[in-house]
């Protein structure tokens, strides 16, 4: 699938900045509103941006390689977490509550029968991936179903109108393929990718990286297979996840529809960065909501050259991080269109 991305344009950025400058406050005195302000003018190219029907969506999916003892937890709270979403009960639904988000929870390769949870969206790509220690993740043909349906999703949110979207996961082991795509991605070791994920210890993280590099070097092993222009879709889809590989469909959809993109924790991240080798013009519509405590994210980040807005020490993933910066996004937009100017004030200029 090819997704028509325009890069933002510059059109409008004087006067968007101009506007920015005359309201009634000193030149930059509100910091990171003010580029949050801009960069959501040009992305929706006007002087006056909305914010309109948030939307989340919580994508579930389970990963073969949790069968290598990579997580600390099992992967059956992936399904009971599913579940306990459809009830209401986990921190994405409260924070969903609490900032006025349509939750969308999607199953896009959970190992467990779910078909018969109402609530649940189902997009079942397969019960989990495979075992990346021994072989591609999935295949062509299912790194596309879930391309095509994170796409489908971006579309329905749209078509309800939602100009803001953010994206969150549900994954036992998604740290995984995440730290895998920021060493491959970035160019970067692997062991200064690695994190605890939902809390290994020190032998837990040794065994992680052993088996992790095993794996990469199969991955590398398989390489003179693959023509030079088709490695960025086999690396995605050799180590994603179902949840993930839909989330990044989501994104690229959503940036072609010009909404804004609402990036989480660590394995969102590292699928926007996964997003960029497919349409490098993504990135211009994401907002980075949060920097966790995973061991890397922060320069996963920098590799993007994002700045996150918050940086809270979160570690859950399910897009929570990233739905506790919408109030400031809120108060970015509210600033360029509520705030007075220096004129309509009657208040000398005094910068």
């Amino acid at each position: 699938m090819i997704f028509n991305i325009e890069g933002l344009s510059k059109d409008l950025e004087s006067h968007i900045q101009d506007k920015i400058d005359n309201l009634n406050k000193p030149k930059g005195a509100l910091g990171r509103l003010e580029s949050l302000a801009m960069q959501i003018c040009r992305i929706q190219d006007t002087l006056s941006p909305q914010l309109s029907h948030p939307c989340h969506l919580l994508l579930g999916g389970d990963h073969g390689i949790e069968k290598e003892g990579v997580s600390i937890s099992p992967r059956d709270v992936t399904w009971q977490q599913m579940i306990n979403f459809v009830n209401g009960g986990g921190g994405v639904n409260l924070f969903c509550r609490q900032h006025g988000f349509t939750l969308k929870i999607v199953d896009t390769g959970v190992d467990h029968d779910l078909a018969d949870i109402q609530g649940i969206i189902d997009m079942k790509t397969a019960n989990g991936t495979q075992n990346f220690l021994y072989g591609p993740a999935m295949s062509e043909a299912q790194f596309n179903q879930c391309i095509t349906n994170g796409a489908a999703l971006a579309d329905e949110c749209h078509e309800e109108g939602c100009n803001i979207i953010c994206i969150g996961e549900m994954g036992i082991g998604n740290t995984s393929p995440s730290s895998i795509w920021m060493s491959i991605f970035g160019d970067i070791p692997l062991e200064e990718c690695i994190g605890v994920g939902s809390g290994l210890d020190t032998h837990g993280m040794s065994h992680k990286y052993n088996i992790l590099k095993k794996s990469l070097d199969n991955y590398n092993n398989s390489l003179h297979n693959i023509p030079e222009d088709s490695r960025d879709i086999y690396a995605i889809r050799y180590f994603g996840g179902f949840e993930m590989v839909t989330a990044i469909g989501a994104m690229l959809r959503a940036a072609e529809k010009r909404m804004v993109i609402l990036v989480d924790g660590f394995i969102m991240t590292a699928c926007m960065l996964a997003a960029s080798r497919l349409n490098r013009n993504v990135t211009e519509y994401a907002i980075f909501g949060h920097c966790g405590d995973e061991s890397g994210h922060k320069r996963m980040l920098q590799l993007m050259n994002a700045e996150p807005i918050l940086a809270l020490g979160l570690r859950l993933g399910e897009g929570t991080g990233a739905l506790c910066a919408y109030p400031i996004i809120d108060s970015a937009v509210r600033m360029i269109n509520e705030m007075n100017n220096f004129k309509n004030a009657n208040i000398t200029k005094y910068f």
